[in-house]
């Protein structure tokens, strides 16, 4: 070591864990405890003796335990960071120590397992072979969006002629279910809306009711999926008395000028057409953006084999596992259910949270190979689109990034993204229905 003559012995237990031996010179450990009993003697209050005056051997009587706590405490973060300093050694957790503790006279022995950030040699990156997808939009995307409107300023009226359900109508109907002939509350609602045709019911039972008229009343026999959520229903038949009470369409209204009336910002029909073709195009451009790189990690991945440490896998499920609670309060679920359905969904999220770690591992390490770098321009031009993403200063979001430390991310954001580009630069890329452009690696 560089201050003392402690020995250390490193061990590789896996590519991302090192253990690390230590044993300290007596001579060192009983400075290191003098240290300590003298800080606890100014502190120590035993009756007939004055503070900072209580004889050693008194001391250890009452207060052994603490001063030799502090002096392990002390040797061993004094000695592992000095240890992980002089190796270049890169721990990413907690040291995991293993130490019996002080005996007089003797050296003082402990270990400490820590998990390393595996040293990453990125290959096999250029000349991958691509195909990026048609970015153009056609007329049957914005017949398709076009519909997606009409459909959100639908109108439900109720059906005037004298007919059965069809495909597509909505019907509002009484219900019970019964299991061996005993009816169950859980499969009792009145006045429900259900459009048929939408299979949002158990398979069969939708179409149980086609052709059935108001007011009257079907048995309607189904068999739950062997999957069903409530395993008291799981591959259970049921038998249900369903009683049509209405019937109503769906009417979608005609994209024209008067239905353009319906928004403020569009002055004509020309204009809402614009707008949905452009936003078509903005989606259509960051799908294909997303595909592109879902398919560079893929091929990073599969060129690149390595392990990573448990600690960054661990933390990726964390994000996941907060992303999903959050998306699923947004969409209007309590948010200790959102929390639970979330933490459940942990042990599905970690393959998928070890592809992100080493993708990001290999981007960091490609970004080192091939010297690329952010400047501070860059960073506060994604300053200044968030803050017009979010109607706020510049001052105020560079505030806040820094407060919350995030200054960082960002500059590892903008990175990840050149990195991205480069490995398409020098890919070998395939537009949807083209040949490929040959890039040299």
């Amino acid at each position: 070591m560089s201050q003392t003559d402690t020995a250390v012995k490193i061990e590789d237990i896996s590519p991302v864990k090192k253990k690390l031996s230590f044993e300290v010179p007596w001579a060192d450990v009983k400075t290191a405890l003098d240290t300590a009993y003298r800080k606890v003697g100014k502190t120590a209050r035993i009756k007939g003796f004055r503070p900072g005056k209580i004889p050693r051997e008194i001391l250890e009587r009452f207060y052994r335990h603490e001063a030799e706590d502090e002096t392990v405490t002390n040797l061993v973060n004094r000695y592992y960071w000095e240890a992980l300093q002089e190796k270049k050694i890169l721990a990413v957790t907690r040291p995991e120590v293993e130490q019996n503790g002080i005996e007089a006279d003797k050296n003082f022995t402990f270990a400490a397992t820590v998990e390393v950030e595996p040293v990453v040699e990125p290959k096999n990156y250029t000349g991958l072979e691509l195909e990026k997808g048609d970015p153009s939009v056609t007329e049957e995307d914005m017949q398709a969006r076009l519909q997606e409107i009409r459909q959100m300023f639908a109108t439900m009226e109720e059906v005037k002629e004298e007919r059965g359900v069809l495909e597509g109508d909505f019907v509002n109907i009484d219900f019970e279910g019964s299991v061996d002939g005993e009816a169950l509350k859980e499969l009792k609602s009145e006045n429900y809306l259900l459009e048929i045709g939408s299979k949002s019911f158990v398979p069969g039972f939708e179409d149980q009711l086609i052709g059935a008229r108001i007011g009257e009343t079907r048995a309607v026999k189904v068999r739950f999926p062997d999957n069903y959520h409530a395993a008291k229903l799981a591959g259970k038949d049921v038998e249900f008395k369903v009683n049509v009470k209405g019937l109503r369409i769906k009417k979608l209204p005609e994209i024209n000028d008067e239905f353009v009336k319906n928004f403020e910002r569009y002055e004509s029909l020309d204009a809402l057409m614009a707008d949905v073709r452009k936003k078509l195009e903005e989606e259509k451009r960051l799908k294909v953006a997303a595909d592109l790189e879902k398919q560079i990690s893929d091929k990073l991945l599969e060129g690149n084999e390595f392990a990573v440490p448990d600690s960054f896998v661990d933390r990726q499920v964390y994000y996941m596992v907060s992303d999903t609670q959050q998306r699923m309060a947004a969409r209007g679920m309590d948010p200790k259910k959102a929390m639970d359905f979330s933490l459940k969904m942990k042990d599905q999220f970690r393959e998928e949270a070890a592809k992100i770690v080493k993708t990001m591992l290999l981007l960091k390490g490609i970004a080192e190979k091939e010297n690329l770098t952010v400047d501070d321009a860059k960073v506060e031009e994604r300053i200044r689109e968030i803050a017009t993403q979010r109607g706020e200063t510049v001052e105020a979001v560079r505030k806040a990034l820094e407060k919350d430390d995030l200054l960082d991310s960002i500059r590892s954001e903008i990175l990840n993204r050149q990195t991205y580009d480069f490995l398409e630069s020098k890919a070998n890329v395939k537009t949807a229905g083209t040949k490929s452009t040959k890039k040299n690696g």
